[in-house]
């Protein structure tokens, strides 16, 4: 009795911490399985700009991997709704390139380094794929993925105290086993002849 009531406990306990996660991935899940049916229309928004002249010997010579200088840094977010700190940086002989991908959008700025002509380019592609790209842990970051983890370990952690919960009741209830038998078996099946 004493095992009962404590995984009785853990099971709601674990229930209630992953209650609105575990929704969220449900219905992106489905989301996700219907992409292609669920159109939507991306909202691509595009500007232009020209680099002042003393900020132009920040393009000048040898670039490798590291944040920008503050100025242009400063320049580029003051123009362009992008983050500086949160962009992958790419240099080349003709450009300097920010891409600065996040869940359900991606956005980018090209300066030449030559003439200083600056792009910006923002494709917003709306609600449902910012939350498909949360299920997926797509551009998301760091907190974002240990939150995934943490939820799928409540998620395992509240399965297995079920189980414990079905073998403690499986004596007053005699289709307990065949339920969870055909449960294992129906997922098997799929998977080996649909999902191949």
């Amino acid at each position: 009795m004493q095992l009962y009531r404590t995984m009785h406990s853990w099971h709601w306990i674990s229930a209630a911490i992953c209650l609105a996660a575990l929704l969220l991935f449900c219905i992106t899940g489905i989301t996700l399985n219907h992409a292609g049916v669920i159109g939507a229309k991306p909202d691509v928004t595009t500007a232009t700009a020209q680099l002042p002249d003393e900020l132009r010997p920040a393009l000048a010579g040898e670039h490798e991997a590291g944040p920008l200088p503050d100025p242009l840094a400063d320049w580029i977010e003051d123009h362009f709704d992008i983050e500086t700190d949160a962009a992958t940086i790419e240099w080349s002989d003709q450009e300097l390139y920010l891409s600065a991908p996040g869940p359900g959008r991606d956005a980018w700025v090209s300066i030449d380094r030559t003439s200083g002509a600056a792009k910006f380019e923002s494709t917003d592609r709306g609600w449902i794929a910012y939350f498909n790209d949360l299920h997926k842990g797509r551009n998301t970051g760091v907190v974002w993925t240990i939150f995934i983890d943490v939820v799928a370990a409540a998620c395992v952690f509240f399965s297995l105290t079920g189980l414990v919960l079905l073998w403690i009741q499986a004596r007053q209830r005699t289709s307990t086993w065949p339920l969870v038998t055909l449960g294992i078996g129906v997922l098997v099946f799929l998977m080996i002849v649909f999902a191949h």
